[in-house]
């Protein structure tokens, strides 16, 4: 797969993921930052990805995204922030959790320029939801950064909202809303 991901799990199976969708691999990437010296060049490159954007301020969704986000904000040099994943009861089946900055980082980034750095997206889930909220505060997003972005789901969001995508790399990935996941039709259990 990828150097980043070397020391990372990977499982194949059929996955319910944070967004709603259904993939066909899931990353234990609770211990990507496990060993944060290994991690750093990573985020050093992406914070040299992001440098040209002339960011105040790096956010990232807990938790493993903002581990990277802390990583990126000491390389350029800004003040850091991130956001914390809470359940939206009233959500659609799709992207059912909402990211929320905690009160008293409201003022870090309302009137500031904002890069949301995550680790891996697919979806983008927490880069959405801490997008949402991150304008609520009056926050000028103007990249998302990431170490690793799976399949191309993300980009029409970032297309939408005019923002550009800076991945380190990209890799293609399988994911499916559940009406059209080809492993609930063949009866394979989630995982």
């Amino acid at each position: 797969m990828s150097e980043l991901l070397a020391a990372v799990r990977a499982r194949r199976g059929h996955f319910a993921l944070e967004s709603g969708h259904h993939g066909n691999l899931w990353l234990d990437l609770e211990t990507l930052c496990a060993r944060p010296a290994s991690v750093w060049p990573f985020a050093k490159r992406l914070a040299g990805r992001l440098r040209p954007y002339d960011v105040d301020v790096v956010c990232g969704p807990l938790n493993e995204g903002a581990f990277v986000a802390l990583m990126v904000a000491t390389e350029l040099g800004c003040d850091f922030a991130y956001a914390e994943r809470l359940p939206d009861p009233a959500a659609a089946a799709l992207f059912p959790v909402d990211y929320r900055l905690p009160a008293p980082l409201h003022a870090t980034v309302s009137g500031r320029r904002v890069a949301i750095v995550n680790d891996v997206t697919s979806a983008g889930s927490a880069v959405r939801g801490a997008f949402a909220h991150l304008q609520t505060l009056g926050a000028r997003i103007v990249v998302i950064g990431s170490l690793l972005v799976f399949g191309t789901a993300i980009d029409a969001f970032a297309e939408e909202r005019r923002v550009p995508i800076e991945p380190l790399e990209r890799l293609p990935y399988s994911l499916w809303i559940p009406a059209d996941c080809p492993l609930c039709r063949s009866k394979i259990p989630l995982e």
